[in-house]
């Protein structure tokens, strides 16, 4: 099969970054600028579509043969951009960027050559931006450029050159890109769930245009009064300056303060003694800092004529795992709510009744923040099934290691919180309910499960809450220990994770554990297969010591904490997170799979949880989504996989 790489550069008015890819493409003024290629492995050549040149007929033809692979970094991109002018579907497409993910790389170009060690006459060249901005977005118009909006080819020739070089460089930076990465193939099954990923965001959701302006609205009123408020009783000019805040609390507190984050606004509101005109202020603060609030902004932003919003879900955005990533109205992070009277509280909104919203519900921004889930809502004459899986992460790990007390629970009752409880604690289950003194065990076994399963020590029950809840640091060590030991068949899963991969990464021994896992390496990779046959992998594996002096696992990767492509540590915790995180995510992927293959509508999906737009009239149902759901692939043989879900007007958390 032959092989044409593309790259286009274009035009827009709307900006790409905050309203999307798809938005942008709609823009009546969108345009192809540039349009480079090369065939298999030949020359590259350009199109330069600004200046009246076309694209030659029989590379437009090849643009929906289906013989022919087309490729492009972050294919996306490209093919929406042409399918505004030719037919060139999906199927037939190839994203290297999303081929370096799957290989353990940054999505963007430029670092996936610099992390590869590319040549300099491989790499893509640094003045890109630069001219982008110069070409591709409007610009301000002066009296120098003579109240122009907009800079074309003819404003400056040797720019223009400049940028069709640039364009050109991309190509031989993708292709490059692709041959590196050849040996290394995406499965199908992965090529088949990438084009229903493009399908998904393709198609959008559609968005309460009406509730999106009432909030915006109501925060715009109500953000006027608290900066009032809070000028009033500070004096500040601007207290919505940190400098100016920090000094003005220190000096109304008689404290000394490093900073005034998240956490140390938190201490100073929950301490009983403290002085309450700070409260009052750092309430207001608060409220005005919820930067939930400005996803309604970028819904604003972002939606397309039609009323929804395209683009939200980024296939392989973790490259470690695999799993979606948010993008735009970062769906995979949206507040949860609590309020019961949902809908009372939109038509407030949405009708601009202020003094009522505050009058029933007091904190405005909290609930402008509960209510974002609800601007989600299906098309005309449809109804949302929202589904997900239940406990997911905690039936997987239960599944890989073998602990087969914690499967007979997912298999019978679940109530994992409970059961965990008791076997911490050595309680018989049936006292561990509402009314009974053993009820407040549940409490600890609950921590436990959300912080332990991935080796986490006392540090991990702290960031989960475990002090929040009232339990003392001094009971932390003992909660671990108890559940280690309760767990025993998961900690010798960590153990077992971290000897096979440090021994396959300094010997190149294969290992394989139950359910498939396999360890093996070659020159450039240590590499996990998941029980889906889909690899994990980490590129330039070493053996580095750890804290603890003893041998652990390195490899260079980009970084969590400092977001940079450098040489990582990793232990058996964290290889098993990845692992069952990994697992998890091909268990959503095979659910929606399933899904699309019976006709449903999926709009998007955060992670354990699919979003589906059905006809009112339909006879589809959510029965029979769970079933769908619930389905396992021939890997997953015996996983106690559930579900469970609700029909909705609009998304909501139930």
């Amino acid at each position: 099969m032959r092989i044409l790489h593309i790259d286009l550069e274009t035009y827009s008015s709307v900006d790409i970054r905050k309203a999307g890819l798809y938005k942008y493409v709609q823009s009546p003024d969108f345009q192809i600028l540039l349009f480079a290629y090369a065939l298999d492995q030949g020359a590259v050549k350009i199109v330069d579509c600004a200046c009246g040149e076309t694209v030659p007929e029989e590379i437009a033809a090849m643009l929906g043969d289906p013989n022919v692979t087309k490729m492009a970094h972050n294919a996306a991109f490209e093919i929406y951009c042409l399918n505004k002018f030719f037919h060139s579907p999906a199927c037939q497409w190839h994203c290297t960027m999303v081929h370096a993910l799957y290989c353990g790389f940054p999505a963007s170009l430029d670092a996936v050559g610099r992390a590869m060690g590319l040549s300099e006459d491989k790499r893509k060249m640094g003045v890109g931006k630069q001219l982008i901005r110069y070409f591709c977005t409007p610009c301000t118009p002066t009296t120098r450029n003579g109240g122009r909006t907009r800079n074309l080819p003819h404003h400056d020739r040797a720019k223009w050159q400049l940028f069709k070089d640039y364009c050109c460089q991309d190509v031989v930076t993708e292709m490059e890109v692709y041959w590196r990465l050849e040996k290394y193939p995406i499965p199908e099954q992965e090529r088949r769930n990438w084009i229903l990923d493009q399908q998904i965001n393709t198609a959008g959701v559609r968005v309460d245009t009406e509730l999106i302006a009432g909030a915006l609205d109501l925060y715009g009123r109500i953000s006027v009064e608290l900066s009032g408020r809070a000028r009033e009783l500070t004096g500040l000019e601007n207290p919505n300056s940190v400098a100016q805040l920090k000094q003005w609390v220190e000096e109304n507190s008689g404290m000394e303060l490093e900073s005034l984050d998240k956490a140390t606004v938190a201490g100073i509101l929950a301490d009983k003694d403290g002085e309450e005109l700070v409260k009052e202020v750092l309430k207001i603060r608060k409220e005005l800092g919820k930067t939930s609030v400005k996803k309604y902004e970028a819904m604003r932003s972002c939606v397309c004529g039609d009323g929804r919003i395209r683009g939200l879900l980024q296939f392989y955005g973790a490259s470690r795992t695999g799993r979606f990533a948010g993008r735009l109205v970062q769906v995979q992070n949206l507040p949860r709510n609590y309020i019961e009277s949902l809908d009372t509280a939109r038509l407030l909104v949405k009708t601009g009744q202020p003094d009522a919203v505050r009058a029933v519900y007091g904190d405005v921004p909290d609930l402008l923040s509960q209510l974002i889930r609800t601007a989600f809502i299906p098309g005309e004459g449809c109804r949302f099934i929202v589904a997900d899986f239940s406990a997911i992460e905690a039936r997987v790990l239960a599944w890989l290691a073998g602990e087969d007390w914690r499967l007979d629970v997912f298999r019978t009752h679940g109530r994992i919180y409970e059961a965990s409880a008791s076997a911490m604690f050595g309680v018989p289950i049936e006292k561990i309910k509402k009314g009974n003194p053993e009820y407040a065990l549940r409490g600890k076994g609950k921590v436990a499960e959300l912080a332990l399963g991935y080796q986490g020590g006392a540090r991990a029950l702290v960031s989960m809450g475990a002090l929040a809840m009232g339990l003392s640091e001094d009971e932390l060590p003992d909660i671990v220990r108890r559940w280690r030991k309760s767990n025993q068949r998961i900690q010798d899963f960590w153990y077992a994770v971290e000897n096979n991969a440090v021994d396959t990464v300094q010997y190149g021994t294969v290992h394989v554990l139950p359910k498939g896992i396999c360890f093996h390496r070659d020159e450039d990779y240590l590499f996990i297969r998941l029980p889906s046959g889909r690899e994990l992998f980490y590129y330039r594996p070493e053996l580095v010591t750890n804290a603890y002096g003893r041998s652990a696992v390195g490899f260079h990767g980009t970084s969590q904490a400092t977001k940079r492509w450098e040489l990582t540590e990793t232990y058996g915790g964290k290889l098993t997170e990845n692992i069952v995180q990994a697992v998890a995510r091909d268990l959503l992927c095979s659910a929606m799979m399933n899904l699309y293959e019976a006709g449903y509508a999926i709009r998007f999906h955060i992670h354990d949880e699919v979003i589906l737009e059905v006809p009112e009239r339909s006879a589809k149902s959510l029965e029979e989504a769970i079933r769908l759901m619930c389905a396992l692939p021939e890997w997953a043989a015996g996983l106690p996989l559930d579900a469970a879900g609700f029909e909705s007007s609009y998304y909501r958390k139930d």
